[in-house]
């Protein structure tokens, strides 16, 4: 797996908000994923993959890494761009 392309939307620091931006990423050059939040987190950058909310007001992940390698790749590739936009 490859990810071709990341697309970074920053937003302006809001009170009592700790989101940062969402990502857009293409994988493979076939297949995008988009509103991965990115969050600021007591330790630092972190990403949410899109998630809706259930009928017993919980939030599941509509997508999602199923390895801690390939969050890893999710994770450098939208750090590393998000990092470029600044």
């Amino acid at each position: 797996m490859k990810i071709s392309s990341v697309k970074i939307h920053k937003f302006e620091k809001q009170e009592n908000s700790r989101l940062v931006g969402v990502a857009s990423v293409l994988i493979d050059d076939s297949f995008a994923v988009h509103d991965i939040r990115i969050i600021e987190g007591d330790n630092g950058l972190f990403i949410a993959m899109p998630s809706r909310k259930t009928n017993e007001d919980t939030f599941k992940d509509i997508c999602h890494p199923i390895n801690p390698e390939t969050r890893s790749l999710f994770e450098k590739a939208i750090f590393d761009e998000f990092e470029k936009s600044e």
